[in-house]
């Protein structure tokens, strides 16, 4: 976990979430360790929710998250421990949070020069290299007991119930990646026929 991404479990699944339009400090960056508690201070031990927006290359969930409706991507470009990475209709919010930390000069901020996360993994090639970063690699998959029957988890893969393989899996798809169309009576159960077929409701 660092300043923009995090991992979100559900149902004994885990996978990684990538906060979308914004870019936080690497680790060993300046910020970048503060960054990283600041993204732990607002969703520590809080139940969040995820709006899955696109699943990127290597298999991470691009969303936005919130926590009791305040938006944790804004949040992090408010308090100055991220900078504004949109480039949707987004921007003028994510522009307008970025230009506030600015002024009154909020975390990274404070700094006289900030540099740009990619502007530091040009300069630090050695420690970028070794780091997690998450615009350049991919997250472990999420492994199962049931693999061998549907491989790794991972968001993107399956859109649809007839495509489910057990109700864990669908709730997996439901509340980690947001595919609300598989609760389609909105109580929070995903896949109803196969949830019943398996014993998982009744």
């Amino acid at each position: 976990m660092d300043g923009d991404t995090l991992y979100a479990q559900s149902g004994g699944f885990k996978a990684k979430i990538r906060l979308l339009n914004i870019d936080a400090p690497e680790k060993e960056q300046a910020y970048g360790k503060q960054s990283t508690e600041s993204l732990q201070s607002l969703i520590g031990g809080k139940v969040i929710q995820i709006e899955s927006k696109a699943t990127d290359q290597f298999g991470r969930t691009l969303a936005l998250v919130s926590v009791d409706g305040m938006s944790i991507n804004e949040e992090q470009v408010k308090r100055g421990m991220a900078w504004s990475y949109s480039r949707s209709h987004a921007a003028k919010i994510y522009n307008s949070l970025q230009r506030e930390a600015q002024v009154a000069r909020r975390g990274l901020w404070q700094q006289a020069n900030p540099q740009l996360p990619s502007q530091w993994r040009k300069a630090h090639p050695f420690e970028a290299k070794n780091n997690v970063h998450p615009h350049t690699t991919q997250s472990a998959p999420i492994q199962t007991e049931d693999a061998t029957k549907f491989g790794a988890l991972a968001c993107g893969k399956k859109y649809y119930c007839k495509q489910m393989v057990t109700c864990d899996e669908a709730h997996f798809y439901l509340t980690v990646c947001g595919l609300k169309r598989l609760d389609t009576n909105h109580d929070g159960v995903p896949c109803e026929s196969l949830c019943i077929k398996m014993g998982a409701i009744k």
